[in-house]
């Protein structure tokens, strides 16, 4: 049996996981990375990034559909499916194919496999087809990610019942469909197949779209996407999901009564759960807590040497909050101080048009903790960037603590809000106050402007609203 050894592994090699590999590899560690398909992991090969790239076609369909507002028409648009999917697939391909080269650019070895811990400092590794290998580090960082969660007595099928997976690599558009599920994943894959015109119905059990959202821009996002064609029942519980030979039925209790729902697919995009099984936590003693890895604010798990990062340790389950574990923990093997990762400026994003995007306290959680606040408002509408691009629709809302001034959280619903809230993250974790914040310059004509004049309007100063 082949032996490696090293003084960091690294299981799994998706944002966290690579981007720990790399850190580990520049602060002068023999690093090793394993993973049991392709480098980039969820994100990078079926999620973020393809996923941006099939949005990105559903809003140049958008843009040519509004063309006679910029006075230009034509009479035979088209769109091929297989083309979009074909698109997508190519650059998620790159992009593992770039992670493949920064492996080698930074002396990381990559080994592909299935990785199981047999003690604190050791793992075999096994590939069908190929003798099993032992790998050895000091340190062992688990990055294993997380995977789709179904319904209770629902199973997927790949075929009528989806996960995000089959739902961007379909051979053939689908008709109908319909979602069970209006987080950041739902709402996405709804605004895109509905731009194809494929009949989409949202289902969600909680009162609105988007839960960790600002309410009120959510309300707005929502009457948006209805008007775009979506249907998108709230307060809506599902009962049951059968899958037959030509089309999946999704029975559901409405606050009107049941209803069923047919669709040629159904995707249900409910939530993650972490991959824990079959890697040995259990034999090794590493604890577990409903389903996800417990560990401490430098990623250390319960059994010495043995680390965890991303996914795997929970919610907020996003790429770049992984990568940011990822150095952490790198940096914290290496001996180093680094700072504990703030959790309250993280930003969200949701990829729809408009989209939505967020950083800090929501009002409603601001409100809940006790805070007395003041709220700045500024509708793109006025904004003559906004008008100039036609893409008017949405809003920034800022809220800040009124006694002290602090940006508690930031949301913008627009065209460009995932661009946007950068500026606002950096606002919140440099901790500028309102006051400061609304006497920096911004461009003209700019979308950003809205951001100055929100916080403006928080103090009773705005210029342009």
């Amino acid at each position: 049996m082949a032996e490696h050894q090293y003084d960091l592994v690294v299981v799994g090699g998706g944002p966290g996981g690579y981007t720990a590999a790399i850190r580990a590899a520049q602060l002068g560690m023999r690093v090793g990375i394993i993973e049991r398909e392709k480098l980039g992991g969820i994100c990078l090969n079926w999620g973020c990034v393809p996923t941006k790239a099939l949005l990105k076609n559903a809003e140049v369909l958008h843009a040519f559909r509004k063309a006679d507002e910029w006075g230009i028409t034509f009479d035979n648009l088209q769109f091929d499916f297989g083309k979009v999917i074909k698109r997508s697939r190519g650059i998620a391909d790159r992009i593992s194919k770039g992670v493949e080269f920064l492996m080698k650019k930074n002396k990381v070895d990559t080994i592909y496999g299935y990785a199981r811990l047999e003690t604190a400092g050791r793992l075999e590794v096994r590939m069908e087809g190929k003798p099993a290998t032992t790998v050895s580090a000091r340190h062992i960082v688990l990055a294993t990610g997380a995977r789709p969660r179904s319904l209770p007595g629902v199973a997927f099928d790949r075929a009528r019942i989806l996960t995000s997976t089959e739902a961007m690599s379909l051979a053939h558009q689908p008709t109908t469909m319909v979602i069970v599920g209006a987080g950041a994943i739902g709402i996405e894959f709804a605004y895109f197949y509905n731009a194809l015109r494929t009949k989409v119905t949202v289902v969600e059990m909680l009162p609105g779209i988007l839960p960790v959202e600002d309410r009120e821009l959510t309300r707005l996002l929502e009457n948006s996407l209805k008007k775009q064609g979506i249907e998108i029942l709230t307060g809506t519980r599902v009962e049951n999901v059968r899958s037959g030979s030509k089309d999946v039925t999704v029975s559901v209790t409405t606050p009107e009564g049941k209803r069923d729902l047919k669709g040629d697919v159904a995707l249900l995009a409910v939530g993650v759960q972490g991959n824990v099984e079959n890697i040995g936590l259990e034999d090794l003693g590493v604890a577990v807590d409903r389903g996800h890895i417990v560990v401490d604010r430098d990623y250390r798990t319960s059994v010495e040497g043995v680390y965890a990062i991303g996914d795997v340790i929970g919610p907020p389950w996003l790429a770049h909050v992984a990568s940011a574990e990822g150095i952490h923990c790198a940096e914290a093997i290496a001996g180093r101080q680094p700072e504990a990762i703030d959790y309250t400026s993280i930003p969200g994003c949701t990829y729809c048009q408009p989209q939505i995007a967020s950083v800090g306290l929501t009002e409603e959680k601001a409100l809940a903790e006790g805070h007395e606040l003041k709220i700045g408002r500024c509708q793109f509408r006025p904004m003559g960037k906004a008008m100039a691009i036609g893409e008017s629709e949405g809003m920034v809302k800022l809220i800040f603590d009124a006694k002290y001034g602090e940006l508690l959280g930031a949301h913008i619903m627009g065209s460009e809000a995932t661009e946007m809230i950068a500026e606002l993250v950096v606002a919140k974790k440099l901790e500028i106050t309102g006051q400061k914040l609304l006497r920096i310059t911004h461009a003209h004509p700019t979308l950003s402007e809205a951001v100055m004049e929100a916080a403006a309007a928080a103090y009773g100063e705005a210029i342009n609203i």
